[in-house]
């Protein structure tokens, strides 16, 4: 309800694991999580809940309408019971493009400030202008782009395309601009606004970013009723 998590620290967006129905799952059991047949995770099932659905749409995206893209995932995809509890890594999944863990971001950046730039679209010029003005703003800072590769909204381009146009831009810019790192985030939008642009920050804090670029309506989404 407050962005808070028990333990008082700054928290977006809940993350939370659906499961269809509760039958055979219990407290205490330990879940092995796969992603396309690979073993990647064990997750220890400390809770096992049905939650309000509405209550959650209406506090993490502002509305329980059906029309925001989120939302309709929420009541109409997700499962009807939660799972909670600690996460044990095993591996990181493959992704169709390629992905670098925090830790390896981590050890490609310069000491000294670092600007994180977030963006679920095609890179284009104006994006490119913002972030050569970051760099004069920051002085001396390295420019993390960090765009989120996953599922965005309907009507978004897709995320491999979106990779593209930043490749295409590195390797245009890479001689000129040393200082920019590049890096993809396997990560699904969810259009919640505020929240989730502090959730963004907190994952490139993990990241190694010291600063944060916001952008205009940042994980905003239209209502196609009342724009």
């Amino acid at each position: 309800k407050d962005m808070r998590l028990p333990s008082k620290e700054l928290f977006g967006l809940p993350v939370t694991f659906d499961v269809p129905s509760s039958a055979g799952v219990k407290t205490g059991d330990k879940i092995l999580l796969k992603w396309d047949g690979k073993d990647v995770a064990v997750l220890e099932a400390e809770s096992v809940f049905k939650p309000n659905k509405v209550v959650e749409a209406k506090k993490c995206y502002g509305t329980s309408s059906l029309e925001h893209p989120t939302v309709h995932s929420l009541i109409a995809e997700l499962g009807d019971v939660y799972i909670g509890g600690k996460l044990h890594g095993i591996s990181s999944p493959a992704f169709k493009y390629q992905t670098q863990t925090p830790a390896e971001v981590r050890a490609n950046l310069p000491p000294g400030d670092v600007v994180a730039f977030q963006n679920r679209n095609p890179i284009h010029r104006a994006h490119f202008e913002l972030l050569v003005c970051a760099q004069k703003d920051v002085a001396g800072c390295t420019l993390l782009v960090h765009p989120t590769c996953g599922p965005t909204q309907p009507g978004d381009i897709d995320g491999i395309v979106r990779i593209q146009t930043y490749e295409a831009l590195r390797k245009e810019t890479e001689q000129q601009y040393p200082m920019f790192r590049w890096a993809y985030l396997p990560y699904s939008m969810k259009m919640a606004g505020p929240r989730e642009a502090i959730q963004h920050m907190i994952i490139r804090k993990n990241y190694g970013a010291t600063h944060f670029i916001i952008g205009r309506d940042m994980a905003g989404t239209k209502s196609t009723i009342d724009g």
